[in-house]
């Protein structure tokens, strides 16, 4: 007997796209965002395109200091979002059997990098050292809603919060929770820009996953979260998590398998579990950093095992979030799920192929399906070799 399906109800999602799964979806797919643009703010002397979430930010005044950081600011204004359709989901449900797993990678590092700068003088007012810990964005959220069941943040760099949501269906299908707010947030720090410039790994100019001319990526900052249960009645028309693929390559501190094994058994995996052809899958979100290693490994992966599918990689409309990203490109794929005019989010790149690299099907702008797509899949790569897939279907 096939286990219950893990619904994904609309979630919440602040990014450079904007606001929201209504503003997102249209910036989305008509290849506009209002947060990408070029600034010196966390990197002096040096401008560079980033992707800025402009969401207004509650105060965080009433929390204990150590939960007082802009990331837990920025996962709580999205929370909002969905917070109604939370409050009615948990009327029901003690709250020991609700769950909260985040992913992050820089949880309130910015607030260090500002209290480290009065350091010889003394940390400032309202500083904790707790608030960079990967674990206060769950304890923020969880105390927030009361919640006492399974609270913890994942950190396995850019696959933190795919490897949320993963837990999160583990939970739902172990019987440890009925609910589960599961997703990722991560911020722009001086931190993360200056250490993926220590490895020349960023691009000053907007990002081209895929092309022959790309140079590094544009990080981003975004808050993604879902509202995670088991299938009930009324979710014949819901999107659900069918299955996802984990492995650990461990090629390299900072560089992937360049045969993309570890990649290619995560998506494999994903496939079997989800009980998936290839053949069905109808569009794939790349992971498409635009740096030299990622692409050229993504793309001979991709191109075995899913010659003709509809592919992109939308980290030009995003910037790489990092910590966040995989909960935020599993929201990009539920919108290409449920979206009723059958749009994809379109590859936005030079359109010069690396010739040295297989060349992918690769969405142009204002594209469409020729039919809904019922099944994608969304992959995530991260440093050490961790690989994630995550595949949605719709029921």
């Amino acid at each position: 007997m096939r286990p219950s399906p893990i619904i994904l109800l609309p979630p919440a999602v602040a990014c450079a796209l904007g606001d929201g799964l209504e503003n997102v979806r249209e910036a989305l797919f008509s290849g506009r965002s209002p947060g990408m643009r070029r600034s010196n703010a966390y990197s002096p002397g040096r401008v560079l395109t980033l992707g800025h979430a402009d969401t207004p930010l509650p105060s965080l005044d009433a929390f204990p200091v150590p939960q007082r950081s802009r990331n837990n600011a920025l996962l709580l204004a999205a929370f909002a979002q969905v917070e109604p359709s939370f409050r009615e989901l948990a009327r029901d449900i003690p709250a020991h059997r609700i769950a909260v797993v985040l992913g992050t990678s820089t949880s309130g590092i910015g607030e260090s990098e500002t209290a480290i700068q009065h350091y010889c003088r003394d940390f400032p007012e309202g500083y904790h050292y707790s608030q960079q810990e990967f674990g206060s964005p769950a304890r923020m959220l969880a105390g927030y809603l009361g919640c006492t069941g399974p609270t913890y943040s994942v950190s396995t760099a850019c696959t933190s919060s795919a490897k949320a949501l993963i837990s999160g269906a583990r939970l739902l299908r172990a019987g440890l929770a009925d609910l589960v707010v599961a997703g990722g947030a991560d911020t722009l720090t001086r931190f993360t820009i200056a250490g993926f410039s220590s490895l020349e790994a960023v691009s000053e100019t907007p990002c081209l996953p895929f092309s022959a001319n790309r140079c590094g990526i544009n990080i981003g900052e975004a808050a993604a979260l879902f509202l995670m249960r088991r299938q009930a009645a009324g979710d014949e028309h819901a999107v659900t998590l069918a299955g996802w693929g984990e492995a650990s390559d461990g090629h390299h501190i900072s560089a992937p398998d360049p045969n993309g094994a570890g990649a290619s058994s995560a998506i494999l995996e994903a496939l079997a579990r989800a009980d998936c052809p290839a053949a069905d899958i109808g569009y794939i979100n790349l992971h498409g950093t635009a740096t030299r290693h990622n692409d050229a490994m993504e793309s001979r992966v991709v191109s075995r095992l899913f010659p003709h599918c509809p592919a992109s990689s939308t980290k030009p409309l995003t910037g790489h979030t990092l910590g966040a990203a995989g909960a935020l490109e599993a929201v990009l794929t539920w919108l290409t799920l449920t979206d009723s005019a059958h749009r994809l989010p379109p590859h936005l790149w030079d359109g010069i192929q690396d010739p040295d690299d297989p060349a992918l099907p690769l969405v142009a702008l204002h594209a469409h399906a020729c039919s809904p797509v019922r099944a994608a899949l969304s992959t995530s790569f991260a440093f050490g070799g961790s690989n994630t897939a995550l595949i949605l279907k719709t029921t």
